[in-house]
C-alpha cells in the first residue's frame, strides 16, 4: 500500500512499519560553465541532501538509506558533490548505505543532481497529528534562495534547528513542514489539500510567504499553544487554524 502526505511517500512495509521516501533535485547550482548561481559543488551536495534529510526527520523517520544522482562527471564535480553529501550526512549523525550514480558518456556544461532518502517509521510514530481550530502555525527561519542562503546562515533554519524544534516543543508540536520552492503559502496550501483546513493569516505579516525558501531554510510548524522556546533564528507567528 502506497500513500502520499506532503513531500513524503509511505509504503507498509508491515503490520507496524512503513517506509518513508523523499526526494529533491537541484540544477543551476556550481561551478559549470551554464550554472546560474556559482557555488562549490560540495554546498549543492551538502543542501541537497539536507532537503531530503528534514523531509524524513519531519514526520519522524530514520533515514535508512540514500541514492545520490549526479548528472555530470565522477571528477572533479561528482567527488565534490559527493563530499557535500558524506559531510551533511555526518554532521547529522547518520552512517548509511550510498547508492551512486555519475555521468560518464557525456560533458556536460551545468551541475545537476538529484538525491532520494530512504527512512523507517513505526506507525503510531507519524508525526502527523489531527488539527483543531485554534492552532497556532509557526515560520521559523527567513525564506532564502541562491546566495541569500550562504548570506543568511544566522537567520535560516537547518536540522539542528528542526531538531531542537521537535525536541523543546515535543507535547506541543502537531505537523513539522520543511519549506521548499514553494515557499510558505504554497506549503500550506498543499497540507489543505490533505487536511481540509481553513487558515487566519496574521495581518501585516513581516514575512514574504509567497517567496521559495530554497533548500528548507524554512520550517512551518504547527502547535496547540504559543511557541515557549527560544530557537535562536527568527520566528513569525504567521496565522492560526479557525
Amino acid at each position: 500500500m502506497l500513500y502520499t502526505h506532503r513531500d513524503v511517500s509511505f509504503i507498509h512495509l508491515n503490520d507496524s512499519q512503513f517506509l518513508a521516501i523523499a526526494c529533491d533535485s537541484c540544477g543551476a547550482i556550481g561551478l559549470k560553465e551554464k550554472d546560474i548561481v556559482m557555488v562549490p559543488p560540495n554546498i549543492t551536495g551538502k543542501y541537497t541532501t539536507r532537503v531530503c534529510l528534514m523531509e524524513i526527520l519531519s514526520i519522524g523517520a530514520t533515514p535508512i538509506g540514500i541514492t545520490v544522482n549526479i548528472c555530470n562527471e565522477p571528477n572533479p564535480t561528482g567527488n565534490n558533490i559527493l563530499k557535500g553529501v558524506m559531510d551533511e550526512l555526518s554532521e547529522a549523525g547518520f552512517d548509511i548505505p550510498i547508492t551512486i550514480s555519475t555521468e560518464k558518456n557525456m560533458e556536460t556544461y551545468m551541475t545537476a543532481l538529484g538525491i532520494t532518502i530512504i527512512g523507517i517509521i513505526n506507525k503510531n510514530d507519524i508525526l502527523i497529528k489531527e488539527l483543531s481550530s485554534g492552532d497556532y502555525i509557526y515560520a521559523i527561519g527567513n525564506p532564502s534562495i541562491g546566495n541569500e542562503v550562504l548570506e543568511n546562515q544566522a537567520l535560516i533554519s537547518d536540522l539542528k534547528i528542526l531538531r531542537k524544534v521537535l525536541e523543546l516543543e515535543k507535547e506541543n508540536i502537531k505537523e513539522v513542514i520543511p519549506v521548499g520552492s514553494s515557499g510558505i503559502k504554497g506549503e500550506l496550501d498543499n497540507l489543505n489539500k490533505y487536511r481540509s483546513i481553513k487558515i487566519r493569516f496574521i495581518n501585516n505579516l513581516k514575512i514574504d510567504i509567497n517567496k521559495s525558501a530554497g533548500p528548507c531554510t524554512v520550517i512551518i510548524a504547527i502547535s496547540k499553544s504559543k511557541f515557549k522556546n527560544d530557537l535562536g533564528i527568527p520566528i513569525s507567528l504567521i496565522g492560526k487554524i479557525i
